[in-house]
């Protein structure tokens, strides 16, 4: 090869690196987010709601980000350790947290952690809500909510709820009920809503308090009995199953949620183009039937609408616990 055609390739290739080194240069503080990889790390184990929702998510982001976008389980300790990762994360924009209703939980009743959910995130993005479902073995006398409570009043302390952990957005529905009923009942708490639901199947516990498509094929065969759900709005899912309100209980709405936080000091141009794209990926059809499927209802938030509404539900959270008497150190 001419060895003069080769001087010069190197030249004009050295030239065209100093021009672009001196372009990042002067240009470098204006870089477009985002510059490297997007981690979204999901608090749950593989396979639950939240980490289906993200990895359907992935590919719209990839595509609008122009960037890698990979999903992290990081289970454990009733979302803590997950959520924790993400405090300590750079903040930067590039590593998210994907929660909800246990974000939220864990802001209103757990004082001793060591960060502040409130303080130490900025919330990105609402994504959607998800209701619960109040259902009985089909051995207990009770049509709708309000035989529920009557039979209650007769058996003071008998009746059994099953859930799928203290603190849960399940318990608090059962403690909503409680209260607003004024009825004794007790829970019996599981490490997951699997166990929960086997316990009320096999007669262990009258009542179970879960999300909808759990309880969906237990209810043809007379295995389950679905009472009513506690969204202010039916379920897609079951919507012949009314909900609290319609049942008589005033006020009554509970409803998971799921949605992004990041890191507080997170530059808010990140955080806008975040929530923007995260809001948009929702919209996605392939993640929206996907959610739908799960018995989510789509409601996207940008990120100013979904603080107030974080705050709100904490605010929530933490009334009912006052008022039940919980407490989760």
């Amino acid at each position: 090869m001419n060895t003069q055609i080769v001087g010069v390739a190197v030249i004009n290739a050295a030239l065209a690196i100093g021009n672009v080194a001196a372009q990042s240069t002067l240009t470098g503080s204006a870089q477009t987010f985002p510059s490297k990889t997007v981690r979204i790390v999901v608090p749950f184990a593989a396979g639950g709601s939240n980490d289906v929702v993200a990895r359907a998510m992935a590919l719209p982001l990839i595509r609008a980000l122009g960037q890698s976008v990979i999903v992290e389980n990081r289970g454990g300790a009733n979302t803590i350790i997950g959520t924790e990762a993400v405090a300590r994360a750079p903040a930067d924009g590039h590593t998210v947290l994907l929660s909800g209703f246990s974000f939220m939980s864990m802001a209103a009743l757990r004082p001793k952690l060591s960060f502040d959910p409130m303080k130490d995130f900025v919330a990105v993005a609402g994504i959607g809500t998800q209701p619960f479902v109040f259902s009985i073995h089909p051995s207990l006398p009770a049509k709708d909510i309000k035989a529920l409570i009557a039979l209650a009043r007769t058996r003071p302390g008998q009746l059994v709820y099953s859930l799928n952990g203290y603190g849960t957005a399940q318990h608090l529905c059962g403690e909503l009920l409680k209260t607003a009923a004024r009825i004794d009942i007790k829970y019996v708490a599981f490490a997951g809503g699997g166990p929960a639901t086997v316990a009320v199947l096999g007669g262990h516990a009258g009542i179970l308090i879960s999300s909808v498509p759990p309880v969906l094929q237990h209810l043809p065969a007379g295995r389950l009995r679905a009472l009513a759900v506690t969204s202010r709005e039916r379920s897609t899912l079951l919507k012949d199953v009314p909900t609290m309100i319609e049942s008589g209980i005033p006020d009554y709405d509970i409803t998971g949620a799921m949605g992004l936080f990041a890191p507080a000091a997170t530059p808010k141009e990140a955080i806008e183009r975040l929530s923007m794209e995260f809001v948009k990926a929702a919209q996605n059809p392939d993640v929206k039937a996907g959610m739908l499927k799960d018995g989510f209802s789509v409601i996207p938030l940008g990120h100013a609408e979904y603080e107030v509404a974080v705050r709100a539900k904490v605010q929530q959270i933490q009334k009912i616990a006052r008022a039940a008497n919980m407490k989760v150190d």
